[in-house]
């Protein structure tokens, strides 16, 4: 059974930055995997904010684009989100979530393992 546990979130200020992690286990070694993250803000969708593929091909939300940066580490089965310049608006619950496959996407819909969520709070 695939597993992904979260780390990395926390408080910070305006112009900070943080970085999440996420692990995954129960993949079978060399298996195709896309991976991604997501984030909830409180009375909002679920947005898609950046993936990466397979073979590296990364992808971005517009709202995140130039700040944020996805990263994995194959050996490891793990992901990271390098988040930078941070805004009161990036304040969610960041989740990541895995997805079988050669396919980049950033809809929901996409993604059959996901992480428990983990809060980024921006103060100004």
């Amino acid at each position: 059974q695939v597993q992904l546990v979260e780390s990395g979130g926390g408080s910070v200020q305006t112009g900070g930055s943080l970085r999440l992690s996420c692990t995954a286990s129960g993949y079978t070694p060399g298996s195709n995997i896309c991976m991604a993250w997501f984030r909830q803000g409180s009375g909002k969708e679920r947005e898609g904010i950046a993936g990466i593929s397979t073979l590296g091909r990364e992808t971005y939300a517009e709202s995140v684009k130039g700040r944020f940066t996805i990263s994995r580490d194959d050996v490891k089965n793990s992901w990271d989100l390098q988040m930078n310049n941070l805004k009161p608006e990036d304040t969610a619950i960041y989740y990541c979530a895995a997805a079988d496959g050669w396919d980049l996407s950033l809809s929901p819909a996409h993604y059959i393992y996901w992480g428990q969520g983990t809060q980024v709070t921006v103060s100004p």
